[in-house]
Parts: C-alpha cells; sequence; structure tokens
C-alpha cells in the first residue's frame, strides 16, 4: 500500500521547478525555496531561532 507521500513523490520526482509549480499552482521560486531546503536539511520543517520571540502588543490602544 502506498502512502500520500509516496503518490506524490512519485508524479513529482521527475518534473521540472516550471512543470511543479504550473501543477500545484504556486510560484516558481517557493517550489526552488523547497527543494533547496530538503536537499541541505533533509527536511522542510522550520529551523528554531535564536533568542526571545516579541512579545505582541495592541497597536492603537490608549494605556
Amino acid at each position: 500500500m502506498q502512502t500520500p507521500s509516496t503518490n506524490i513523490c512519485e508524479r513529482l520526482c521527475n518534473k521540472s521547478i516550471h512543470e511543479i509549480s504550473l501543477l500545484l499552482n504556486i510560484p516558481q521560486s517557493t517550489v526552488n525555496g523547497i527543494i533547496t531546503k530538503w536537499k541541505q536539511l533533509g527536511t522542510t520543517a522550520t529551523r528554531p531561532r535564536s533568542g526571545r520571540p516579541r512579545k505582541m502588543i495592541e497597536r492603537g490602544s490608549a494605556c
């Protein structure tokens, strides 16, 4: 039995970046970025960032 990811890979593995972007209706730069990230890191998950995240503030509210 094939998993959905295997099925997608079989359909897209031998296609060019242009063909993949047309099939998925996303920009070529996005496809290129995802492929480059996969080749370098072996995953498409975001990497942890350094530092503390910013605290969101409400703009325009009078304190």
